[in-house]
């Protein structure tokens, strides 16, 4: 069976893009709602796009302005000319928030690399934001300082030997592999998405939206004390999402206990809320986007901070 013969996912609520001047980018934001309504600020992870979050948004219940970007060099967003780094999702979030909601205090949920652009973003800007939401993001594993040295020659290296994305035979391809990487998610669901993850070709194969540059490994460690830092400065409600089956926490705990691991980061954010989501991975809000919005709007629901 193919991507072509089966219907595609039908949004219940339709979304409009428009596109706005970030930082010398053409940012690409997909918008659900009436802009009179509450903002809430949707982010995607890393190698996704904004419309990954239509079946979430379609299972909220409430009226919503929602505004999900796709990052820089992802889905219809313009990509840089050198590199990503990390914290310039962040910068990029802030000069978001300055264009589409200045003077405001959003609400704000991502999912993975996004939760963890979304708690940074909190925690640099706590006046800016009434709620924060973290989608299976819980940071990233602790890098020692004596791992330096590899990884800049590692980064060097693949400088001088840049990768690409291989292309895919037609949109079926595309629909496979999302289902590949995740069990859980229908054939519907997986043909919508490959048309926003991918784009058609003239010979009817298929090409990832995305910026082969994405590849690059990052040429710095990665420290967690300087995150665990920015979270203790969060003045917003924090709610922490687990997928019940996510490979995320046994990353995290690099061999060691994922439940000890989990609670050691957790303890950096006084006042958050942990809940987890049965039968979900990493993509919880494509496994279980009905039990994801509740949580969702029940949090967002609770006094701002």
């Amino acid at each position: 069976m193919t991507a072509e013969r089966v219907h595609a996912y039908r949004p219940v609520k339709p979304s409009a893009s428009r596109f706005v001047a970030v930082r010398g980018l053409s940012y690409h934001v997909r918008t659900w709602g009436e802009p009179s309504a509450r903002k809430l600020f949707l982010l995607h992870g890393w190698m996704d796009v904004s419309a990954s979050f239509q079946f979430m948004v379609d299972a909220l219940a409430g009226d919503w302005h929602v505004l999900a970007p796709d990052w820089r060099g992802f889905g219809l967003s313009e990509a840089p000319q050198d590199g990503y780094w990390f914290l310039d999702y962040t910068a990029d979030l802030d000069a978001l928030v300055r264009a589409l909601a200045r003077g405001e205090k959003i609400a704000l949920a991502g999912h993975s690399l996004g939760a963890n652009v979304a708690l940074l973003y909190a925690g640099a800007r706590p006046g800016n934001v009434s709620h924060v939401v973290a989608l299976d993001g819980f940071g990233v594993p602790d890098q020692p300082a004596d791992q330096a040295p590899q990884k800049l020659a590692h980064w060097l290296d693949a400088l001088a030997a840049p990768e690409g994305f291989a292309p895919y035979r037609d949109m079926a391809a595309v629909a496979d592999r999302l289902q590949k990487n995740n069990r859980r998610l229908s054939r519907d669901k997986a043909a919508f998405i490959a048309e926003h993850w991918a784009e058609r070709m003239a010979d009817g194969s298929a090409r990832l939206r995305a910026d082969p540059k994405h590849k690059l490994p990052f040429p710095t460690t990665y420290r967690m004390a300087d995150m665990y830092a920015v979270w203790r400065a969060i003045a917003a409600p924090m709610l922490w999402v687990a997928g019940a089956d996510s490979h995320i926490p046994k990353w995290l705990a690099a061999g060691g206990d994922a439940a000890t691991e989990v609670a050691r980061r957790f303890a950096h954010m006084p006042g958050a809320r942990l809940v987890t989501i049965p039968d979900a991975g990493h993509m919880l809000h494509h496994d279980q986007p009905e039990a994801v919005a509740r949580e969702l709007e029940t949090f967002l629901s609770t006094p701002a901070g």
